[in-house]
């Protein structure tokens, strides 16, 4: 099972948008040292709609091979090709990922019937746990809770990541799905309070940053410490609606960037942050601990 504080990964990139080899290395030191519970390698935050084929599962291998087993790491193989998705999940698991997640099929927008047989031919085609991953604001669509609870039956998918963005909807999850389903958020603004609800973690975009801070707070929340969660959210919590002002991660990525973590690359159609939000954005750093 998986638990506590999962970043959600940027991809470091050099000036001209090819993956920053050497900045990913150090990313993963400064995850593993802080505390960071698992990284998700190549998920949507790590910009997996405008990475090759063949980048992001190269990727992958190298998140794998430079974590060294110290934590799980979790391969984002989505797609909105079935098929893709297979080949990419199918990759993940010969270079050694403890789990993958897998995104709804994006802009062709499923039937619910539609996402579930997407889901069931991937499980069936790939032996490796999986977790799916609902974000209705990005995809256009929204698996519902009756689509994941007959998804939660099948053995080796093993939980979600929901980010519809409500906490009623991670308690609709609970209720319907096996009892060894796990649940986590992915929306960092309503994570404290779904995981004080049972859920198991959060596949977080705020963790990049802080990510010693958000494995406490995740850690408190779990174990039902309320007054610790909160104590460590009003330090922080700014962050998650100020990496949210443009496209994620956009934000995030200027974060890093000026925390002297990444360079400032980033690939299009995303550009980097508008000049309006850097002052917010600094100051929510500062706030946080991140910046001095």
């Amino acid at each position: 099972m998986f638990q506590g504080s999962m970043v959600a990964l940027v991809t470091p990139m050099l000036d001209d948008g090819t993956v920053d080899d050497a900045a990913l290395a150090e990313l993963i030191e400064f995850h593993v040292e802080a505390g960071t519970d698992a990284i998700v390698a190549v998920g949507t935050t790590g910009e997996s709609a405008t990475l090759t084929v063949p980048e992001h599962a190269r990727v992958i291998k190298q998140t794998i091979e430079l974590v060294n087993k110290r934590i799980p790491v979790i391969a984002g193989t989505g797609a909105n090709s079935t098929f893709e998705a297979i080949e990419l999940t199918s990759r993940a698991r010969e270079a050694g990922a403890d789990a993958c997640l897998l995104v709804t099929p994006y802009y062709n927008k499923p039937t619910q019937e539609g996402l579930f047989q997407h889901f069931k031919a991937i499980a069936e085609a790939v032996d490796i746990p999986q977790i799916l991953y609902n974000v209705p604001g990005r995809t256009a669509v929204d698996m519902q809770p009756a689509t994941t609870a007959r998804l939660s039956a099948l053995s080796n998918i093993i939980g979600i990541k929901e980010a519809h963005g409500t906490v009623e909807r991670i308690r609709q999850l609970i209720d319907a799905c096996v009892d060894d389903f796990m649940v986590v958020t992915g929306d960092d603004a309503t994570a404290m309070e779904s995981m004080l609800a049972g859920a198991h973690g959060d596949i977080s975009v705020t963790a990049n940053v802080v990510p010693r801070e958000m494995h406490l707070m995740c850690k408190a929340a779990i174990a039902g410490d309320r007054a610790t969660a909160e104590s460590i959210e009003a330090r922080i919590g700014d962050l998650h609606r100020d990496l949210f002002h443009e496209s994620n991660p956009i934000p995030v990525k200027w974060a890093l960037h000026a925390m002297g973590r990444i360079g400032s690359g980033i690939r299009l159609p995303l550009t980097p942050l508008a000049s309006e939000y850097h002052e917010v954005l600094t100051l929510a750093l500062k706030k946080a601990g991140a910046l001095s």
